[in-house]
């Protein structure tokens, strides 16, 4: 991979890459609908990364489907997909870990200790071995976004980070790898994150006046425990910090984490102004 991505460079041939765990979907279709874009040569990565997997959660059972993933791609454009085997990510001797501090803190990183520690070790990987100009990632994973933003600029990578919006379901539902084990009940149940960020929305639209972000989110744990979901946790952020508001403002975003079946852990967020979005 890193010789044809200097080749490409010799060539003066201008480099995207999109980072994936496969599994894709038409969300990550549209982070390289973005980066054909941007860019002459498109290389997807498909790695299931261990190291951002905490001992009681899905690594083994994280839906895998390299052939159609590579089917897939080959029809967006893709030049490449980068599929490296854990092995040899991440040899006997590895010991090496990045850690972006602040913004690892809360949210995702609460529920999941050391998991974005593994996000920016690998992505930071990825970024050495395939010698990117462009990254695209999609802006479901805000925190994520927001962490690959500081880590590439603290450490002068010269990357451009593009984040593209959040392809959702007819009815709404974020569309994630992991929608793959709702089943019956549970994909209704799905739901009730995208629904609590509409009211949302719409509680902010109808207001007169300043409008307090524990209303909104006293409302969407509401809306959450209607639906039988495990909600792990409801905040409102700014947008470029990550840092908690107290009350709304045209840089909020509602970020929403749940379990739905007891099991099947989703994340979803949106912009609280609507002509902002």
């Amino acid at each position: 991979m890193s010789q044809q991505a200097a080749e490409w460079q010799r060539q003066g041939l201008k480099i995207a890459l999109v980072p994936t765990m496969g599994c894709l979907h038409a969300g990550h279709l549209s982070l390289m609908h973005k980066a054909v874009a941007l860019a002459d040569r498109i290389i997807v990565s498909i790695f299931v990364n261990p190291m951002q997997f905490g001992p009681n959660e899905d690594f083994g059972s994280y839906p895998r489907q390299l052939e159609m993933d590579c089917r897939l791609a080959e029809k967006e454009g893709v030049h490449a997909v980068f599929c490296p085997d854990a092995q040899d990510m991440y040899g006997p001797s590895f010991q090496t870990k990045v850690s972006v501090a602040n913004l690892s803190q809360g949210m995702c990183g609460a529920d999941r200790p050391g998991h974005f520690d593994g996000v920016a070790t690998v992505v930071l990987k990825l970024f050495h071995l395939t010698r990117p100009d462009v990254a695209v990632f999609g802006q479901k994973d805000f925190q994520q976004l927001a962490i690959i933003r500081r880590m590439t600029a603290d450490l002068n990578l010269n990357i451009e980070i593009v984040g593209c919006p959040i392809v959702r379901d007819p009815d709404g539902l974020a569309m994630s790898s992991r929608n793959k084990y709702l089943q019956g009940e549970s994909r209704n149940q799905a739901l009730c994150l995208s629904k609590a960020i509409l009211a949302a929305r719409r509680l902010v639209a109808e207001s007169q006046t300043e409008i307090s972000a524990d209303t909104v989110i006293s409302q969407t744990r509401e809306l959450i425990a209607q639906a039988g979901a495990k909600l792990e946790y409801a905040v409102v952020i700014n947008k470029d910090s990550l840092q908690n508001e107290s009350v709304i403002t045209e840089k909020s975003v509602l970020a929403i984490a749940a379990k739905i079946g007891g099991k099947v852990r989703l994340i979803d967020n949106a912009r609280l102004f609507l002509e902002r979005v």
